[in-house]
């Protein structure tokens, strides 16, 4: 382990929140209680994600008689990817676990997930919610996308979007979150080399407060960021392979058009080039390929130059940090 990372605390268990004002009590009582019972070092960080209700102000009074909590407040709504970017920032124990904040996750799964990375090796653990109590307008879509997700990654995950998994400290150190790219945490991960991932069924309760945070545009949304990350894994370092080859490709199709052209112009008949439809087919295939060149080129001397990591989230207020 990296020694920057060899502290003493053993387990930080990460949840983001968005107006969970209700069940925020509960829920860090229960981690608490089955995170003593472990007899471990724990820290709790809570992220609040802009809330509008009184989630602030119930974490403020519980953060009064637990020092385990931590907390930080965004000044606007940024999404669960940044709140778990940040979280995962903050966090400085040997095993991260991330939660959602509704009480649907249970953490009485914490002993077992933080069992298959601190004594299995695990790099990464995913709940599988295997039996679900949400609607069927959530469930089947949820199915389809992890099908999809489970083809294109080549992870045997069935349920990728579970907000209940488990790290090690390096995998949360290494990674980086933004967008909706939570739901592909797992495929993130492998990218950067961690490859040992698990998964484990995992109970699910019903949700017994509020209402749920997400509509059908989140699928839409789902399947873009699936694409972009598939992207990024496959040609984010060497982007001229892609680029480069799909310009060269068109650029010397146009390149025999023109050259067919131009044969048959002086030795096939006599016909001025601009009246034939595939001339224009063949210059356009030709700047294309020099565009679709040019930003390879251009997208490699990017990708050399590195992409410097920074925190552009508002935080407005901050427990224990």
């Amino acid at each position: 382990m990296n020694k920057l990372w060899k502290l003493d605390m053993e387990i930080s268990v990460v949840v983001p929140l968005y107006n969970e004002e209700e069940s925020l009590g509960e829920l860090t009582r229960w981690i608490s209680k089955v995170c003593l019972g472990l007899n471990k070092s724990f820290e709790i960080i809570l992220v609040d994600d802009g809330s509008i209700d009184n989630s602030w102000s119930t974490i403020n009074h519980l953060a009064t008689d637990n020092p385990a909590i931590k907390a930080i407040r965004f000044r606007r709504n940024y999404g669960k990817s940044a709140a778990l970017n940040e979280g995962f920032r903050l966090a400085k124990g040997r095993v991260v676990i991330t939660m959602d904040a509704d009480l649907q996750d249970s953490p009485d799964e914490i002993p077992d997930l933080y069992d298959m990375i601190a004594n299995q090796d695990y790099d990464l653990v995913s709940g599988w919610k295997k039996k679900r109590h949400d609607p069927l307008n959530k469930t089947l879509p949820s199915k389809l996308f992890n099908l999809t997700t489970r083809k294109i990654s080549k992870i045997p995950l069935h349920d990728f979007n579970c907000g209940l998994k488990a790290y090690r400290l390096e995998v949360v150190k290494a990674i980086e979150v933004h967008g909706e790219m939570h739901r592909y945490i797992p495929v993130i991960a492998k990218w950067n080399g961690f490859r040992k991932i698990g998964e484990k069924v995992v109970h699910h309760y019903e949700r017994k407060y509020g209402h749920t945070k997400y509509g059908l545009s989140r699928f839409i949304k789902g399947y873009l960021d699936l694409l972009s990350i598939t992207f990024v894994s496959r040609f984010g370092k060497r982007p001229m392979h892609l680029f480069g080859f799909l310009g060269s490709l068109l650029f010397f199709a146009g390149f025999l058009i023109a050259a067919y052209l131009t044969y048959a112009k002086f030795f096939m008949e006599a016909y001025r080039m601009t009246e034939r439809p595939l001339f224009y087919f063949g210059l356009l295939a030709m700047i294309l390929g020099t565009q679709l060149f040019m930003t390879g080129f251009l997208a490699e001397l990017v990708s050399a130059a590195g992409r410097t990591r920074h925190n552009d989230y508002g935080i407005a207020e901050s427990i224990n940090i």
